[in-house]
């Protein structure tokens, strides 16, 4: 049997497979006990259990027995086909069994006499046909729909848990959001050992999944809301609480893409591993000193990974060729990768986890998010800067050097934020322009750069065929007189 590490003595845990999960949980399902998954309508309470079925199957050679109250075999079957779930081939191959049980509420009646008997036997030969370690039971709304008497009902599902228990039972069952319970019936929560409430909510026309875990007796564990994202890889969870200020510090640096700039940051750029902040109002240059930095790292042979909120891959290719810096090549080469997408399309907690995982794939030595104010369309001060706190530990944790560009709105103070994120960052470089004599002169600099000597000075630069040019100090000073 697949087991984490014991959080006591002769605890056991069944890990789940699922990415996050088992993190959070601090090694997976208690093993041989009950775990209700509650939620409403389409917040994957039936995916979390088939995966935690599959996985146990494929992944620790443990049997698993489905026994569903609402969807045959062919059913569940195609809902899980898409996510790479061949359920038909695990029967096949007796490594999982699947159930439907047909129950008929008008048929239910509601005597003393009323027993799950006929269950235990069904289940009980499912379980030995195949030497089943898991089960899945989905719906238990479905199985106790027809029944009003609290006190039977109540009686079963201990008789049922109880059951289990004794046939040492990996079990998940899942149950529907009740109004002021967990579940419809309000009963469950009190007869598992673990219960796990999934949440799909929409706000703004935004939709975010988040998972909690809400009752585990004797274990540990992540107490938050985490969000989580189904997609063509299944269910992953992203544990983003349990990330801590562990990170290393190392002293190697990396180019910014100009020598000029380099100068001013002690004469060698930035950390190695740090996190930079590049700010200033529309056209002044933000995007430009990105691509200067993301070619720099890709000619050092590094990964870099690009995440584009304001424009398509494309059209940053041409703007930036026309700018003297030609990104087309490191795209080739397969050491830039883009990854652009609308902030309107998902809530803030999916773009975390989508970024996560984009991180995960690709394993980049650089990330750049430019930039990063787009999010307040999707969020409040407070989200993005909690949000863009959890990717920055993240890729801290990995040694990722990280550049975030941030849009200054015109008349804010030059050295603010919108997302009040400046104090999270290393370095912080700072782009302005002004009219002067009916031309718009730019200027460049660096307001911050923890643990390295950085100049005081500000320095105009100007766009040429090969980017960003910063003046040398006395010709900025001839042109300003």
């Amino acid at each position: 049997m697949a087991e984490a590490a014991p959080t006591g003595p002769a605890f056991k845990k069944s890990l789940t497979g699922i990415p996050g999960l088992d993190e959070i949980t601090n090694g997976g399902l208690p093993t041989g006990r009950p775990t209700l998954v509650a939620g409403g309508p389409g917040s994957g309470k039936t995916l979390l259990g088939i995966t935690f079925l599959v996985n146990g199957a494929v992944q620790f050679n443990e049997p698993g027995v489905l026994m569903s109250f609402e969807q045959n075999v062919e059913e569940l079957a195609e809902d899980v086909a898409s996510l790479g779930f061949d359920l038909p081939q695990l029967i096949e191959q007796g490594r999982l069994v699947v159930d439907y049980v047909h129950v008929d509420r008008a048929e239910i009646e509601e005597t003393g006499e009323y027993d799950l008997e006929g269950l235990f036997v069904r289940l009980d030969h499912a379980v030995r046909s195949i030497g089943a370690k898991r089960v899945m039971l989905d719906t238990i709304e479905a199985l106790f729909g027809g029944l009003q008497n609290e006190s039977i009902l109540r009686a079963e599902l201990r008789r049922l848990f109880r059951w289990l228990r004794d046939r040492d039972l990996t079990v998940v069952i899942t149950g529907e959001k009740g109004e002021n319970a967990f579940t419809r019936h309000g009963l469950e929560e009190y007869v598992t050992d673990a219960v796990i409430q999934l949440d799909h909510r929409v706000y703004e026309q935004i939709s975010t999944r988040r998972i909690r875990v809400v009752k585990y007796r004797g274990s540990h564990h992540g107490t938050n809301e985490y969000p989580f994202l189904i997609d063509a890889d299944g269910l992953n969870v992203l544990p983003v609480t349990s990330l801590m200020l562990e990170h290393t510090a190392p002293s190697e640096r990396v180019s910014s893409g100009l020598a000029s700039l380099d100068e001013m940051l002690g004469g060698q750029g930035y950390y190695r591993g740090s996190t930079i902040l590049v700010t200033g109002t529309a056209g002044t240059g933000k995007t430009t000193l990105a691509a200067h930095f993301a070619d720099a790292a890709c000619r050092a042979g590094h990964r870099c990974l690009y995440f584009l909120f304001e424009e398509s891959p494309q059209q940053m290719l041409r703007n930036m060729r026309a700018a003297g810096i030609d990104l087309g090549g490191a795209v080739g080469d397969g050491k830039l990768q883009f990854h652009a997408d609308r902030p309107s399309r998902h809530g803030l907690e999916t773009h975390l986890v989508l970024m996560h995982r984009a991180v995960e794939q690709f394993r980049p030595d650089v990330v750049i998010v430019d930039p990063m104010t787009n999010l307040l369309s999707v969020g409040t001060q407070v989200d993005v800067r909690a949000m863009l706190t959890r990717m920055i530990d993240f890729l801290k944790t990995r040694g990722i050097t990280a550049l975030f560009t941030s849009l200054t709105p015109a008349g804010a103070p030059l050295d603010s934020t919108e997302t009040a994120i400046s104090s999270l960052m290393d370095t912080w470089v700072m782009m302005t322009s002004e009219e002067v004599d009916r031309r718009r002169r730019r200027w460049i600099s660096v307001l911050k750069s923890r643990g390295m000597p950085h100049s005081d000075e500000v320095r105009e630069f100007r766009f040429s065929e090969h980017g960003i040019n910063l003046l040398p100090t006395l010709l900025a000073d001839r042109a300003e007189r």
